[in-house]
């Protein structure tokens, strides 16, 4: 019984060692495209700029941020189509994400049916973020900002899918944005919902 318990626990422990490393080089990985581009600081900027403009009671001071907000969602549109269009040639070993709710180590491998392709995602949420900031349809600036906020949230959500697990990505999603994960699909673009629920199997 004591061996069979030992046996228990070094196997918990070679899986949780897998797991932080791959974890690890998974991280690394989508760092070192990020990191070449301005997209979290530009996310973060216009995040602020959203609440500020939304909280501001004057018309025209709110039209004026809401002006000035525009060239920063240009150059969020450009840096984060550059970032996809580069993380592009990574290989599909790689890439690939496992649907399990749950981090498996290796499951992206051993069952790769079962898996998403995260050059795919970066692809439809850059066309997501693209559509909602060049407002093709027209909308309120208050709608607007809410559409591309949850576009923003949901590419995210899936950068932390990625890494770590769905689960992990929801629940930081939660706790840092109060938006459950199904209130993000359905805040996106309509395009965008049906290309990620399509690409994702649901």
């Amino acid at each position: 019984m004591e061996i069979f318990v030992l046996l228990l626990m070094v196997a918990a422990f070679g899986v949780y060692r897998l797991k932080s490393k791959t974890q690890a080089k998974r991280i690394a990985l989508l760092a070192s495209h990020l990191g070449r581009y301005q997209v979290e600081k530009l996310m973060e900027s216009l995040t602020e700029g959203y609440l500020r403009a939304l909280g501001e009671k004057e018309p025209a001071r709110q039209t004026q941020i809401w002006n000035m907000l525009a060239t920063s969602e240009e150059q969020l549109v450009e840096q984060f189509r550059r970032f996809a269009a580069d993380f592009s040639a990574v290989d599909l070993a790689d890439a690939r994400v496992s649907k399990l709710p749950v981090f498996l180590p290796e499951a992206d491998r051993f069952f790769p049916d079962n898996t998403f392709d995260m050059r795919k995602a970066l692809t439809i949420h850059a066309q997501g973020i693209a559509r909602a900031a060049n407002n093709e349809k027209g909308r309120p600036a208050r709608d607007k900002a809410f559409t591309l906020s949850a576009e923003l949230f949901l590419m995210q959500h899936t950068c932390h899918w990625y890494c770590r697990s769905k689960a992990i990505a929801s629940a930081r999603m939660l706790a840092r944005h109060q938006t459950p994960y199904q209130q993000l699909l359905k805040s996106v673009d309509p395009e965008t919902r049906e290309a990620y629920l399509a690409m994702i199997g649901r």
